[in-house]
């Protein structure tokens, strides 16, 4: 089962998740229950992606284009 890198857009939680790649997109945070976003990182990629609702700017909206805020 892989293993998947998260990060909260609510309250910034991050945190390693192993699940199925159908169960990955219904993922939320396991502090708050908050949206989260996939943290990639490595030599391929690295950066963060939304995954449920919400942007990947953990708060700092005022450079996200993502959110609109």
């Amino acid at each position: 089962m892989p293993s998947y890198d998260f990060k909260c857009v609510s309250c910034g939680h991050r945190f390693e998740l192993f699940t199925t790649i159908s169960q990955r997109d219904k993922a939320v945070c396991p502090k708050c229950g908050g949206p989260v976003a996939r943290v990639y990182e490595g030599k391929w990629s690295m950066g963060v992606k939304p995954v449920t609702g919400g942007c990947a700017c953990g708060g700092n909206c005022a450079g996200c284009a993502g959110c609109g805020k």
